[in-house]
């Protein structure tokens, strides 16, 4: 099979320039390495165990595949993941049979739902082992089937290279997605031959890259014609690396642009066009001029919950087109007036040309009183926040601040919930693959290892992670593989001693009765009373700690686990605070920011109702007239 013309980013060609190699004999465990070596994979995350083991001998003589020693297979699994969003290019872990495959499972869902093109390669019991329930045995192929693009089970030593060929393939062509490959423990110690390249056989799997010419046309007069359009930018342009075309499609039409979570990055944050993020947390002016649209150019975007809030209320007025590698997103949430399957850089730049010549022909789109209305929209409803009346932290201000105070080209990720939003907020982002973070699937503990991730393929460049307390907490044992690995990440943590997100809706849904959600203690003073930890707990009086010290105490925690680490619960120290976490460089850094615990996230829309009745800010809903639907 040829290799498919694709925005996503295939790994480096194979070595062999397309003339095969002489067999050679080896074992399939030997094989499954080469392969590795031969698709350009450099990095491995993972952790050795019995049905994997033959696999790690070979492993240890290769000169080409760095592996990582992970702590936690969830972490070589969101590892991949931050590696393959910040490089471009395929990621790879590794685990055992049952529990250690099982492990990876949130990982792969997780970059199913954000497409992210990752292989997964698992160790199996013995083929005639499969089916008896032996030791460590679990059907990971029939377990990951709905969240995986392909699964292989290999059970015979000379389909290895094939199979890691065809599944490098899959996840780095058309809609990356992540492939597992799960390996019989006799296939990787039987004898087999090797040779490179091998000859691929995926009948059925041709990725549609080339738009159709007519629906491209029709796009551009429906451009042209328009008086509110809205380009609604998803995650699959930064995947397609299609920025520049975009900008010029931008400039070219001088349409406003939206960029979604994952979208972040695609259209610089600064640009005069751009009206911000849409969505249940998006500003106030992208999730309006949605809704006001008489037509929205979804580019590499899927109509997701999260954007369009109650559907049937979402862009009343509004026809659509909407231009994705997938065809199965085309019409699943909203109807296409114009569908158009193909990847997104081709699209653009087909674009770009239709657009030209109707221009050329006379038909120029006339947008002055839509931007009237977005420059007034964007003027009354800015992103902002107010700090804290008792002079505590703000989160905002800590998380605006740090990437403020950020080097250039620094890659951000960050995990779920409130400390998610503002990063979206409050970071700025340039330049595509600067923002990570777990879109589709919305999973905590993600930042850590996925900054571990990023910092591996991308070394030379600072990456911090913006982690909330709660997050915190699953994975923050991959910090001991950063400082033994010599990737020296950043944390912040938003430290509000709660599971922010979930507590804000408990205050504003719940009458304010918090079940379950303080995670920490208040100050714990020497002598003093045990401290309520709110879930039946208490931490009795112990160790002088200063008056904002959380348990546990991530401080101690950080450096037990060989990393630098402060805490910060002084606004009059926050800049200095943060060139200092910026300054060290030789290991992992982490920063404890004692935080507000009552800040929330504005503006919001609450879930299942219309994106109408966003609120700016508690108690406050904007007015923006009557709808029109002309």
């Amino acid at each position: 099979m040829t290799e498919q013309a694709t925005g996503a980013h295939p790994q480096p060609r194979p070595r062999s320039g397309g003339q095969q190699s002489a067999p050679e004999s080896v074992t399939g465990a030997q094989s499954l390495i080469r392969s590795l070596e031969e698709v350009g994979a450099d990095t491995v995350f993972g952790i050795p165990g019995g049905a994997i083991l033959p696999a790690y001998d070979p492993l240890m003589d290769s000169t080409r595949v760095r592996h990582v020693l992970v702590r936690h297979e969830q972490g070589a699994g969101h590892a991949a993941t931050g590696y393959a969003q910040a490089t471009g290019k395929v990621g790879v872990c590794m685990a055992t049979s049952g529990p250690g495959a099982t492990n990876l499972v949130t990982p792969i869902a997780d970059a199913h739902m954000d497409s992210v093109p990752l292989v997964a390669i698992t160790g199996q019991v013995a083929s005639k082992a499969i089916g008896t329930d032996a030791f460590q045995e679990a059907d990971i192929v029939g377990i990951t089937m709905p969240i995986t693009k392909h699964n292989f089970l290999v059970t015979k030593a000379e389909d290895i290279p094939r199979v890691i060929a065809q599944a490098f393939h899959i996840a780095a062509t058309g809609r990356p997605g992540p492939v597992l490959v799960d390996i019989a423990k006799d296939a990787l110690q039987a004898r087999t031959t090797f040779s490179w390249p091998p000859t691929m056989d995926l009948p059925g799997y041709r990725p549609v890259t080339k738009p159709h010419a007519k629906q491209i046309r029709e796009a551009a007069k429906l451009i042209t014609s328009a008086r509110r359009p809205v380009l609604y930018v998803g995650g699959g342009v930064i995947k397609a690396r299609a920025t520049a075309e975009l900008k010029v499609l931008a400039e070219l039409t001088e349409a406003p642009v939206t960029t979604t979570l994952m979208g972040l990055g695609a259209f610089p944050d600064s640009h005069p066009l751009h009206v911000g993020m849409p969505g249940m947390h998006g500003s106030v002016t992208a999730v309006t001029a949605l809704q006001k649209a008489d037509l929205i150019v979804a580019l590499g975007a899927r109509f997701d919950d999260r954007v369009t809030g109650k559907l049937d209320s979402f862009a009343p007025y509004a026809k659509i087109v909407h231009a994705d590698i997938d065809p199965a997103e085309i019409g699943k949430n909203r109807a296409a007036d114009v569908p158009i399957v193909g990847d997104a850089r081709e699209v653009l730049a087909d674009l770009v040309q239709a657009v030209q010549k109707e221009h050329a022909e006379g038909h120029r789109g006339d947008y002055t009183a839509w931007w009237k209305d977005l420059s007034r929209w964007r003027d009354t409803y800015p992103l902002g926040y107010d700090q804290p009346e008792d002079g505590s932290l703000s989160p905002q201000q800590v998380i605006e601040r740090i990437g403020q105070l950020a080097p250039e080209d620094t890659i951000f990720a960050a995990g779920v919930g409130q400390h998610q939003m503002w990063a979206a907020h409050f970071v700025q982002y340039e330049k595509p693959a600067t923002w990570l973070n777990s879109g589709g699937a919305g999973t905590m503990g993600y930042a850590v290892p996925a900054a571990m991730g990023a910092k591996a393929g991308q070394p030379g460049r600072t990456v911090w992670a913006i982690d909330g307390d709660g997050c915190f907490q699953m994975t923050n044992q991959e910090l001991t593989t950063c400082a033994l690995n010599n990737i020296p990440i950043k944390v912040a943590i938003i430290n509000n001693g709660a599971l922010g997100m979930v507590r804000q809706w408990q205050t504003l849904f719940y009458n304010q009765r918090y079940s379950n959600t303080v995670l920490g203690a208040g100050p714990i003073e020497a002598g003093g009373a045990p401290t309520d930890l709110g879930n039946g707990s208490a931490v009795g009086p112990g160790t002088q700690r200063s008056a904002g010290t959380r348990v546990p105490d991530f401080v101690k925690l950080s450096e037990a686990m060989g990393c630098y680490a402060i805490r910060c619960e002084d606004p009059a120290d926050l800049d200095k605070v943060i060139e200092e976490a910026n300054s060290i460089n030789d290991r992992p850094v982490v920063v404890d920011f004692i935080v507000h615990q009552d800040a929330m996230v504005w503006p919001m829309v609450a879930a299942g109702t219309s994106n109408d009745e966003i609120m700016a800010a508690r108690d406050v809903r904007p007015d923006f007239g009557d709808n029109e639907d002309d």
